[in-house]
């Protein structure tokens, strides 16, 4: 009877956890990141829901990262501009596409008190990624950029991270399902041994 209860708890807590953690897996989804230009290194990782909208963008959730030695501190909120880049609101959107980042792209803030906004620049010759780097002082409106603040061409990309496939956790579930009975058969006393202890006794 112990060996039944201690299989029937572990199989009931190892296929729970399993299926759990895999519903949380999928409430959201893990990307890596990163983008470089003349005297630019930044990358991280965000966190973005797991449903794209009918353009193929996923709407970023949370980022970390880090940019030229800067620890990323904070995500700028859909529809406002980053400090100095008004008024450029940001969608903080992704995309698997050729083109990753919409023409608003995203925005955060830095430990040493700055702001970065990557975009996608349609409007140039030659469509690419853009940067717009604010630096304190901070003085509202995009036409007022000082020389320590910067808009550069960067190279962007941005992927997946792989995570657990449902139906994998679900045969892992099947496989608890079929061994705890087949376990529990093993345990259950045999009619010979029965027997063999009725003469004993």
């Amino acid at each position: 009877m112990k060996n039944l209860a201690l299989l029937s708890a572990i199989a009931l807590t190892t296929t729970s956890g399993l299926v759990f953690g895999t519903m949380q897996t999928a409430s959201a989804l893990t990307w890596n990141w990163n983008y470089s230009g003349t005297g630019i290194e930044a990358i991280g990782t965000f966190t973005t829901d797991n449903t794209s909208d009918d353009l193929g963008f996923y709407q970023i959730l949370g980022i970390t990262g880090t940019r030229n030695g800067e620890t990323i501190t904070g995500l700028q909120p859909v529809g406002t501009p980053i400090p100095g880049n008004e008024p450029f609101n940001v969608d903080n959107l992704i995309s698997l596409n050729t083109q990753q980042l919409t023409g608003d792209g995203f925005g955060y803030s830095t430990s040493g008190g700055n702001y970065s906004s990557p975009f996608f620049a349609n409007f140039l010759p030659t469509p690419n990624y853009l940067e717009v780097f604010s630096v304190p002082p901070l003085i509202p409106g995009f036409e007022n950029l000082g020389t320590e603040d910067s808009e550069l061409p960067i190279s962007f990309s941005a992927s997946i991270i792989t995570v657990p496939e449902p139906t994998s956790i679900l045969s892992l579930f099947a496989l608890a399902t079929v061994c705890v009975p087949s376990a529990l058969k093993r345990n259950k006393p045999s009619k010979l041994t029965d027997k063999k202890l009725e003469k004993v006794s």
